[in-house]
């Protein structure tokens, strides 16, 4: 038996694990990790830099800073305003969440970092509101997940140079890429993401956490206040924080040292003591966060992502008809991201959805586009992007929840964005 299939069998058995519920999630994904390695599907030594990755340090510093954020006065007050100009409306509470976070993830190319941001906002408005966070966390986490770089502002402006680089590197330039190219493919799925989360999505989350949510003892009102000056320290590291984010690229500082030295500066200026800081991590998700790379890279090391794209590129050819083509590219890549990294999943199948149209002799920027979308729209399962994770600690969800809640705009996405791309960029002009 060849480590490809090894590496399945283990994947389907986690996935199963993670369905049945009866072991906790961090402790199936150690597992996995453990399996993929005993079987050779991965080294150890890439194993063990999944534990020291900058994505997951990153994650385990915005839950400290996310929890001095929602130690303060600040962020209640701020919640209650927004509720009173909602006028208790969860609705409407989401119609203003929903287009910050949507604004965010253009100058932010991290849907962790747009929803560490976000989320003690929108749970502070929630215990305003007297509804538990699950009602709204998940759909939050969507807009912060399906957005990212939708438009050509700050790390959006940047897609059309990407996408012409592969175009360069697989010597077909028959076909530019143009900067507005991108927003014009995805912005029908903005939009509709954006309409989803505010009118529907709540109706399909739950009314209360369907598991316990670890770290809830952060959000507890019944507290002494914090001095004056621990109080304007808390939310003035969260928003320097912030706008250090948003800045990074011209700051040139890597994003797990700014979340980092976030966490840090909430227990030196006391607004979280050590204890509490150790204590907002939930390091069940923080050890599913680390099975989760372990999973992806299994699948890369063994070849898994190859094989199906290779698969994908015979079966379009034999296709004639350019909108099933486009879905295949769609919906494969789309599933295959919720077990591997986006990024692993678009540099292995746009070279091949190139190659593809250079066979057919048709225009590959619709193709393109799509799976890049598809890749960006990661969110069905915890490892499909850390943000997921972080959302499922904050939110109180498990597996099936999450699965239940995202079929529906799974399914808008695809239509929507196989319909509305391949009609713009035709591949027969």
């Amino acid at each position: 038996m060849n480590h490809l299939v090894i590496c399945l069998i283990i994947c389907v058995l986690t996935m199963a694990s993670y369905i049945w519920g009866k072991i906790p999630m961090g402790l199936t994904a150690l597992v996995s990790m453990a399996a993929f390695i005993l079987t050779g599907c991965l080294s150890p030594a890439t194993a063990a830099g999944y534990f020291g990755n900058p994505n997951g340090i990153m994650i385990a510093a915005m839950f400290v800073v996310s929890a001095g954020f929602n130690r303060t006065q600040f962020v209640k007050k701020c919640a209650s305003s927004v509720n009173k100009i909602a006028k208790g409306s969860l609705t409407r509470v989401m119609l203003g969440y929903v287009l910050i976070a949507a604004l965010l993830s253009q100058f932010i190319q991290s849907s962790v970092i747009v929803f560490g941001i976000m989320a003690p906002l929108m749970v502070a408005s929630c215990d305003d509101l007297g509804i538990s966070p699950s009602k709204a966390l998940f759909p939050m986490a969507i807009v912060c997940i399906a957005t990212i770089s939708a438009l050509p502002l700050g790390s959006g402006a940047t897609q059309f140079a990407e996408l012409n680089g592969y175009l360069e590197a697989n010597e077909y330039t028959t076909y530019v890429v143009a900067l507005t190219d991108p927003m014009k493919a995805r912005l029908p799925m903005l939009i509709g993401v954006i309409i989803y989360c505010i009118f529907f999505a709540t109706k399909f989350a739950p009314d209360k956490p369907v598991v316990a949510i670890e770290n809830v003892k952060t959000r507890e009102d019944n507290r002494e206040a914090l001095p004056p000056f621990k109080e304007r320290a808390g939310y003035i590291i969260f928003i320097l924080t912030t706008v250090a984010l948003i800045f990074q690229p011209q700051l040139k500082i890597e994003t797990w040292v700014i979340c980092v030295t976030g966490a840090l500066a909430m227990v030196v200026f006391g607004v979280l003591t050590e204890k509490e800081a150790i204590g907002s991590i939930n390091w069940s998700m923080a050890f599913l966060i680390v099975g989760s790379f372990a999973m992806g890279g299994a699948l890369t090391e063994t070849g898994a992502g190859e094989v199906v794209g290779n698969f994908l590129a015979a079966f379009a050819n034999k296709l004639s008809n350019p909108y099933l083509i486009g879905f295949v590219f769609f919906i494969v890549p789309f599933l295959l991201t919720q077990v591997m990294m986006n990024r692993t999943v678009m540099i292995v199948f746009i070279p091949i959805a190139i190659l593809a149209c250079k066979s057919l002799n048709a225009n590959p920027i619709g193709i393109m586009i799509l799976v890049q979308s598809a890749c960006l729209s990661s969110f069905m399962t915890p490892m499909a992007t850390p943000a997921v994770p972080m959302c499922m600690g904050m939110g109180g969800y498990d597996l099936k929840s999450l699965i239940k809640q995202s079929i529906l705009p799974a399914v808008i996405l695809c239509v929507v964005s196989v319909f509305w791309i391949m009609t713009v960029f035709p591949m027969y002009p």
